[in-house]
C-alpha cells in the first residue's frame, strides 16, 4: 500500500462513501505496521461537492481544465506585463470557458453551480489550484494552499499535454519563490471577478423578482380570461334557450292566429245563413 495509490482512489471513488473509504484504508495501513502512512490517510480532507465534480472532469475529459489552466498563465503573463487589452480579452476568454465547462456539465443546484464556477476560476488564478485540479485530487479552493505534500504521482490522471505535465511539477513540496507583484495582480483579478460574480447574482434576483411578478400577473389575467370565456358560454347557451323559446311562442301564435282566422270565418258564414233565413 503506498499513499499515491490510496489517494488516488479516494479521490477518483464516490464522494458518498469517502470518509469510510479512508478510513478503511488508514487502519488497513495501521495494520500492516505503518503508522505514519496511516496517519497521512487520515488527513485527507473529503472534498467539496464542487471539487468532487471538478476532480471527476479531469478523470473524464481534462482538455478544457487544460485549456483553463493555460489560460491563467496567459493572464497572469499579461498582468505582468501591464498589458491591458489584453487582459481584457483573456479574462473575456476565462469567463466564455468557464461557462462552457458549467454549461456542460450535469444539471446541479445553483449553489453548487456557483461553487464549481468559483472553483474553476480559482483554476485560471492559481497555478497550485490547477495542479490539484488536474491530478483529480482538488479539495476545495479554500485549502488547495495546504495540500503540498502531495506528490501527485502513481494515481494521477494521465496527461496528454506538456503543459498540464508542468502544472504539476509545480505542485510538488518545493515552494516556488513568491512573486509580490504577480500575487497582487492575481489579488485584483479575483476581486474583479469576484465583484462581476456578484453583480450577476443580484441581477439574476431582478430578474427573478421582474418574473415572478410577470408570473403573477400572467395567472390572474389567464384566470380572468377564463371567467370571462365562461360567462360568454354561458350567456351564449341562455341566448340559445332564449331563441328556442321565441321560436315556440311564434309557431304557437301562428297556429292560434289560424284557428282564430278559422272560427271567425265559420262565425260569419253562420251569422250570415242566419240572415238569409
Amino acid at each position: 500500500m503506498d499513499f499515491d495509490t490510496v489517494a488516488g482512489e479516494l479521490y477518483g471513488g464516490d464522494l458518498a462513501e469517502f470518509v469510510t473509504a479512508r478510513n478503511a484504508a488508514a487502519k488497513a495501513a495501521k495494520a500492516e505496521g505503518d503508522a505514519e502512512l496511516a496517519a497521512k490517510i487520515r488527513e485527507l480532507r473529503k472534498p467539496t461537492t464542487a471539487a468532487a465534480i471538478v476532480n471527476r472532469l479531469a478523470r473524464e475529459d481534462a482538455a478544457e481544465l487544460r485549456e483553463l489552466a493555460e489560460l491563467g498563465d496567459e493572464l497572469r503573463d499579461a498582468h505582468t506585463r501591464l498589458a491591458g487589452d489584453e487582459l481584457r480579452a483573456l479574462t473575456r476568454r476565462r469567463g466564455e470557458l468557464v461557462r462552457r465547462i458549467v454549461h456542460g456539465l450535469p444539471s446541479m443546484s445553483d449553489t453548487v453551480s456557483r461553487e464549481v464556477e468559483a472553483t474553476l476560476e480559482a483554476v485560471a488564478a492559481d497555478p497550485d489550484t490547477a495542479a490539484l485540479a488536474l491530478a483529480g485530487r482538488l479539495t476545495s479552493v479554500a485549502h488547495q494552499d495546504t495540500d503540498q505534500w502531495f506528490t501527485l504521482a502513481a494515481s494521477a490522471p494521465a496527461s496528454t499535454g506538456e503543459r498540464s505535465a508542468k502544472l504539476v511539477e509545480k505542485a510538488e513540496p518545493a515552494k516556488p519563490k513568491k512573486d509580490h507583484r504577480r500575487e497582487e495582480a492575481d489579488r485584483k483579478e479575483r476581486e474583479r471577478a469576484r465583484a462581476e460574480r456578484e453583480r450577476l447574482r443580484k441581477e439574476a434576483a431582478e430578474l427573478a423578482k421582474e418574473r415572478a411578478v410577470a408570473e403573477r400577473d400572467l395567472v390572474r389575467t389567464e384566470r380572468a380570461a377564463e371567467q370571462a370565456t365562461a360567462r360568454v358560454e354561458d350567456l351564449r347557451t341562455r341566448l340559445a334557450e332564449a331563441e328556442e323559446r321565441a321560436e315556440r311562442a311564434t309557431a304557437e301564435f301562428e297556429q292560434a292566429k289560424e284557428t282564430y282566422e278559422r272560427a271567425d270565418a265559420a262565425a260569419e258564414e253562420a251569422r250570415k245563413a242566419a240572415e238569409a233565413r
